[in-house]
């Protein structure tokens, strides 16, 4: 009997979400991934294969916050961060990629903290 395999089976969730979730010029896509100690999200224009806006726990506007903070509030700080430079850059709609991941815990609160500065998903 084969083992259990997390990667695989998060790049197989993500694979079947990446079918359904496409990110255009007018409603581009808020990709979440999460590593073990830190969070990082990107705003993807996938027709022409760039990224718009990105941050993450490791940007200097979040890095300054971070004392004593646990993963979940550095989650909300960089949906935060996300959402504002989203939004000044004239973006108001995105569809969520979760990534795999479920929307449980750090996912979502960053997509909480998102919606929260004005990112309608």
């Amino acid at each position: 009997m084969p083992q259990f395999n997390r990667k695989l089976a998060r790049a197989k969730r993500h694979v079947r979400i990446r079918a359904r979730v496409k990110g255009t010029d007018s409603r581009p896509r808020l990709c979440v991934f999460r590593s073990l100690n830190n969070i990082y999200a990107q705003v993807i224009d996938d027709v022409k294969g760039t990224t718009l806006v990105m941050a993450s726990s490791l940007d200097s506007d979040v890095k300054g916050q971070l004392d004593g903070k646990k993963k979940t509030e550095v989650s909300q700080l960089v949906g935060t961060v996300i959402a504002k430079r989203a939004m000044e850059k004239g973006i108001s709609q995105v569809a969520f990629d979760r990534g795999g991941y479920r929307y449980h815990g750090r996912v979502k609160a960053l997509g909480e903290a998102a919606r929260k500065e004005g990112l309608k998903f």
